[in-house]
């Protein structure tokens, strides 16, 4: 498995790998002009892979759901695993019709990396999001770390096979500005650089959301970010993949609603009285997050305030069984394969996979 280590995780330098990013994205701005101006942008043509529509940002205000809601966590490149979530949820059939009525699914990020399939998942996925529209229900995505990494230019998690799905991408990369990249991975580069084809689509997804009574992120909520603007905090992200924007010292660091792990591990009585005062002040009961696998399922902490749904459906963590949230109502519930599952009705310590970023 190639990998590349062209930037830096936040915590080891965030603002020393947003120059390198800024340098190069010059050069690409310079191929296909100006990434946010519409006038510059043409339908997909497949001769011109730079060619990609620029979807709105979706999902800045919070959604009000008429019927269940179903969360499902990181999927990492697993089409395979995606399926068999979505079918646990009772969504879609095996043919991947909708059969979720008014259904609403959000997925909370990390899409990308590890797995072997991120193309033909991105893929799938827009298609679901129509399908699930169309049948009468809906279907929103999340910006998780790995989304934020790609777009910064750190392919470290990215495999061969993810280097090769994009690679069409490289007749519009300028060599002599990423002539330290070796060949099969420039197109990797060129599509999800800010303003990128494949950074606009990301940038069509939030990186926080709320549906009815619960919030949504991929990794977890501060009062730092509350006291922002969660619209803002979407706004920026947004802005900054397509290559209009920069982002603020609240979204560019480990503390980042998508780096965030105060709520993954085992959470103090202080951290939950934290999360308290940001639940009342957003008006929601609960706070949804992926980002840190669990050992086990979907778990949960702060009296049931936190639910963590990164269960490692990815085969990149085993073979572990599907296991997804459903909130219908008032019934918070665990669907593993197709049936519910009791879950804890108090705060305990979970244990979880550590070392992962």
């Amino acid at each position: 498995m190639t990998k590349l280590a062209l930037v830096q995780r936040p915590k080891l330098g965030f603002y020393s790998w947003l120059f390198v990013i800024a340098t190069t994205v010059a050069c690409h701005r310079d191929v296909q002009g100006s990434p946010g101006d519409e006038k510059n942008q043409t339908k997909p043509a497949a001769t011109n892979p730079t060619a990609a529509a620029t979807p709105k940002l979706a999902a800045l205000r919070p959604v009000r759901a008429p019927g269940r809601v179903v969360a499902i966590g990181d999927l990492h490149g697993d089409l395979t695993a995606t399926r068999r979530a979505f079918r646990t949820s009772k969504v879609i059939d095996e043919a991947d019709q909708w059969i979720g009525g008014n259904s609403v699914v959000v997925q909370t990020g990390d899409v990308l990396d590890r797995g072997n399939e991120e193309r033909p998942l991105l893929e799938w996925l827009e298609r679901l999001t129509d399908v699930a529209k169309a049948g009468g229900g809906a279907l929103y995505r999340l910006n998780g770390n790995h989304e934020v990494m790609n777009v910064a230019g750190d392919l470290r998690y990215v495999t061969d096979d993810g280097f090769a799905a994009f690679a069409e991408y490289a007749q519009t990369a300028n060599a002599r500005q990423l002539h330290e990249l070796p060949a099969a991975q420039r197109g990797r580069l060129v599509a999800f650089l800010p303003g990128g084809p494949w950074a606009r689509r990301l940038a069509a997804y939030p990186a926080v959301l709320i549906v009815n009574d619960s919030v949504f992120t991929h990794g977890g909520l501060t009062p730092k970010h509350v006291s922002f603007g969660l619209e803002q905090l979407n706004t920026e992200l947004s802005a900054w993949m397509r290559g209009t924007g920069k982002l603020s010292p609240v979204l560019a660091g480990d503390e980042a609603p998508y780096w965030n792990r105060t709520y993954g591990d085992a959470v103090s009585d202080a951290d939950c009285q934290t999360l308290e005062a940001i639940l009342t002040q957003l008006s929601v009961k609960r706070l949804v997050i992926g980002h840190t696998p669990q050992k086990g399922g979907v778990s949960f902490a702060c009296n049931e305030h936190v639910i963590r749904i990164d269960v490692g459906l990815s085969s990149f963590y085993g073979t572990n069984p599907s296991s997804v949230l459903e909130i219908n109502g008032d019934q918070v519930s665990v669907l593993a394969e197709g049936k519910a599952v009791n879950r804890p009705t108090k705060r305990l310590p979970t244990e979880s996979v550590k070392g992962h970023p």
